[in-house]
C-alpha cells in the first residue's frame, strides 16, 4: 500500500491550488493522510480528487474540519498501525507531544506536522515522520511531503521541491 502523507497546505495563503510536484508525486498512491492545517475545507476536494483521504484537523482549522476529522485518530492500514495528530501545544517539541499523545498504546507509525519541517526518526521502536510542508516551507531549503509504503517492511521517504505552482 502506497500512501501520500501531506501536512500544513495552509491553503489559500500560501498557495491558491495544489503545487504540480505534489499533484505528479501523489499520483497513484492508494490513500492521502494530511496532518492538519489544511486552513479551507476547499483543500479536502482536492487532495480527494487524487486519492481517498484521511486527515485530523489542525491549530489553524475551523470546527467544520475538526467535525469532519478530529483532532487525533489510529488508522489499521495494511496491518500497520497508523498515528495522526497535529502536534501543536505548549512545552515540549513537536515531536514530543506527538509522541507523547499515542504513550499509552503507540502505533508503529505517528505522522504529525505543525512545525513544517521535514523529520523521520524512529523513537522506541515507533517511526515518527513529519512530511514537511508542500506550500510553506518557512526556513527550510524546499517544500515537501512523504511517502510512506507499506508492505512487508515499513519505509517512509520526503520528496522535495523548491517550485510550489
Amino acid at each position: 500500500m502506497r500512501i501520500g502523507v501531506v501536512s500544513d497546505t495552509h491553503m489559500p495563503s500560501r498557495a491558491k491550488g495544489l503545487p504540480a510536484a505534489l499533484v505528479a508525486g501523489l499520483k497513484g498512491v492508494d490513500r492521502i493522510l494530511h496532518a492538519g492545517d489544511f486552513t479551507s475545507p476547499d483543500v479536502i476536494a482536492m487532495l480527494e480528487e487524487l486519492a481517498p483521504l484521511d486527515a485530523v484537523m489542525g491549530n489553524n482549522d475551523g470546527e467544520d474540519i475538526y467535525r469532519r476529522f478530529g483532532r487525533r485518530k489510529v488508522l489499521e492500514l495494511a496491518g500497520y498501525r497508523i498515528g495522526l495528530i497535529h502536534g501543536d501545544g505548549y512545552g515540549r517539541t513537536t515531536e514530543e507531544r506527538a509522541r507523547a499523545a499515542f504513550s499509552e498504546d503507540p502505533p508503529d507509525v505517528i505522522i504529525f506536522g505543525h512545525s513544517h519541517v521535514p523529520y523521520k526518526a524512529v523513537d522506541q521502536g515507533v517511526l515518527m515522520f513529519n512530511p514537511g510542508s508542500p506550500t510553506d516551507k518557512r526556513r527550510q531549503p524546499a517544500f515537501s511531503y512523504g511517502i510512506l509504503e507499506l508492505g512487508d517492511t515499513l519505509t517512509a521517504e520526503h520528496y522535495f521541491y523548491t517550485d510550489k505552482s
